[in-house]
């Protein structure tokens, strides 16, 4: 069973900044794509970013273009999400995803990383 293990969370100056990171283990089929979501309290999940695991190919949801950068290292299967100019409304669980080929959705998610950013 595919599983995700995100670190790096935690408290932070507006302004400031965090990298968290997401290992996959026990994958035994082709990774797709892995990604970045966050849920705020109050809010539904929402997607942050992802990457294409053949060719790297990025999105990121508007409001974090230009302040978040998402990258991978093939061989270690872990992603990686560079947050800086954090801001307070950043504030949420961080949820690590990974989509496998072959599937169209997200099917296996990390236990979650909080990402708090104070004024």
């Amino acid at each position: 069973q595919v599983q995700l293990e995100e670190s790096g969370g935690g408290l932070v100056q507006a302004g400031g900044s965090l990298r968290l990171s997401c290992t996959a283990s026990a994958v035994t089929f082709r990774i797709a794509a892995m990604g970045w979501f966050r849920q705020a309290p109050g809010k539904e999940r929402e997607f942050v970013t992802s990457i294409t695991w053949s060719f790297g190919t990025t999105m990121y949801v508007e409001s974090v273009k230009g302040r978040f950068t998402i990258s991978r290292d093939n061989a270690k299967n872990t992603v990686y999400l560079q947050m800086n100019s954090l801001k307070p409304e950043d504030t949420a669980v961080y949820y690590c995803g990974l989509r496998l080929y072959g599937t169209g959705e997200y099917g296996y998610w990390g236990q979650g990383t909080q990402v708090t950013v104070s004024s």
